[in-house]
């Protein structure tokens, strides 16, 4: 299967980030000005401000056109106040694709901007962020030495990824602690599993840790065998899942709904929107399900969870999402960097926006130390059917 590259997760760390040349500046006005009126934006300025700084900056040798490039560009994706849009160059763009396919090297957690913070979304399952006591939530105040503040996504994960065995100190503060702590995490190769599945007294639990490519063949394999019962009650954990590709979340989804119940819609704005149907088969519509969440649940997850609650009426245990429910669509440009726009909104099945919201529970259980109480909960929830 082809999946389109349009995706829906923050930056897995490792991660990634990055100036206007005359290469850009030539190439935009032959080949991209027929799609913008040359009036609508006077590049003298900036043609000013570059020869300026190359005649008069006292090291030459540090002028480097091609950072210069690289860093008006994103300075360009950096003034739509999106924190969602970005530029990266190649060698960060390589890195992403890395993160999609599973494999990278980092300390294995995600991040993402919420209220104006860098914040930590999810540790991922077996990690050193998880071992060292990263949570949901958790508040990035440093990088080694340097303060975040107003520092994007793309900026903090160049920072916290690297080569395995290397270290790295970050500063976080949670809601509960009365100051901020150093933790120094050891970075490893980071492969993220696709999914968990168990089965006990005649309930199936699935943990999808991420949405991505491997995903769709390893969730087939399971929706099959789950098929085959006469009685099917489903527990799909989806806390600490970050997101991943949009064609997963709907390949997922078109396990549990029959072709063509909806899924998600696309708001682009202005009156265009575009629904993603399920593809079927739907062998497990007539399954008792409780989905689990928690505020590491973002953008694909999210997706999931409300369409199974407003189609199949499945019971959302948990605590509130993180509410990232904006798409972005990844534009690649010419020497193999690319732009990660921000393009729609989601909405669920029956119109209500997630991006800002979250999605809220219909049981509302917090997490402890001691004991999985949302997980407990599911199950005896399911023991009721």
């Amino acid at each position: 299967m082809r999946f389109k590259k349009i995706l829906i997760s923050f930056l897995i760390l490792g991660l990634l980030t990055g100036s206007f040349g005359v290469g850009f500046f030539l190439g935009y006005q032959k080949k991209y000005c027929p799609v913008c009126k040359p009036e609508e934006i006077d590049f003298s300025l900036f043609w000013e401000a570059y020869h300026k700084l190359k005649e008069n900056f006292y090291d030459k040798a540090k002028i480097d056109p091609q950072k210069i490039l690289y860093g008006a560009i994103s300075g360009m994706a950096k003034s739509s106040e999106d924190p969602y849009t970005n530029f990266f160059d190649p060698k960060q763009a390589k890195m992403f694709e890395e993160d999609v396919r599973g494999y990278f090297e980092g300390v294995g957690m995600e991040i993402g901007i919420k209220k104006g913070k860098l914040q930590v979304i999810a540790p991922l399952e077996g990690t050193p962020a998880q071992r060292a006591g990263i949570k949901a939530g958790d508040l990035i105040l440093k990088i080694d030495d340097k303060d975040t503040t107003d520092m994007s996504v793309e900026e903090a994960a160049m920072l916290i990824r690297g080569k395995k065995g290397t270290k790295v100190k970050l500063t976080i503060f949670r809601e509960d602690w009365k100051e901020p702590k150093e933790i120094e995490l050891t970075r490893d190769v980071i492969q993220i599993p696709s999914l968990k599945f168990e089965q006990k007294d005649g309930i199936f639990y699935i943990k999808i840790y991420q949405f991505s490519e491997k995903l769709a063949d390893d969730f087939r394999k399971i929706a099959l065998e789950i098929s085959k019962e006469k009685t099917k009650k489903i527990i799909l954990d989806l806390r600490n899942n970050p997101g991943g590709i949009l064609d997963i979340a709907v390949n997922v989804a078109g396990y549990f709904l029959n072709m063509g119940k909806l899924v998600v819609i696309e708001d682009y704005g202005e009156g265009k929107k575009v629904e993603h149907k399920s593809p079927g088969p739907g062998i497990l519509k007539d399954a008792k399900i409780v989905v689990l969440i928690n505020k590491g649940s973002a953008s694909a997850s999210e997706i999931l969870a409300s369409a199974l609650r407003e189609n199949l009426g499945a019971i959302l245990v948990g605590e509130k999402t993180f509410g990232k429910g904006s798409v972005q669509k990844m534009e690649k440009l010419s020497d193999g960097s690319f732009l990660k726009i921000t393009v729609a909104k989601w909405l669920t099945p029956k119109g209500n926006q997630i991006s800002e919201i979250g999605v809220t529970p219909d049981v509302e259980v917090k997490e402890t130390e001691e004991k999985d109480l949302p997980l407990e909960k599911a199950i005896e929830i399911l023991k009721s059917f």
